[in-house]
């Protein structure tokens, strides 16, 4: 049994930062790749950013390649998403995940306005 935790989300203008977190709890977290993804109103879920599981090798959609940064802190079982340049196309529910398995957490909200 996997639980992850999603925080940091909220409103922020265009131009603007955030941070987001996911906090692992129930297995080996340092063993396993993980994955950002992002549902925005009436889309498909979709791939933002991935990260091996030393945190050596980070994967990046091109639409946020430049301006999230993937990282994690395997000491802490928490895998982070530094969103920087924010646009209005970028909001969405934030949702981290666990390799290609099944196990995600309940997502964070994330509204950028123009």
């Amino acid at each position: 049994q996997v639980q992850l935790v999603e925080s940091g989300g909220g409103l922020v203008q265009a131009g603007g930062s955030l941070r987001l977190s996911c906090a692992a709890s129930g297995r080996t977290f340092s063993s396993y790749s993980m994955n950002w993804f992002r549902q925005a109103p009436g889309k498909e879920r979709e791939f933002v950013a991935s990260i091996n599981w030393s945190g050596s090798n980070t994967y990046y959609a091109d639409s946020v390649k430049g301006r999230f940064t993937i990282s994690r802190d395997n000491a802490k079982n928490t895998v982070y998403l530094q969103m920087n340049s924010l646009k209005p196309e970028d909001t969405a529910v934030y949702y981290c995940r666990v390799g290609t398995s099944d196990y995600w957490g309940q997502g964070t909200q994330v509204t950028v306005s123009s």
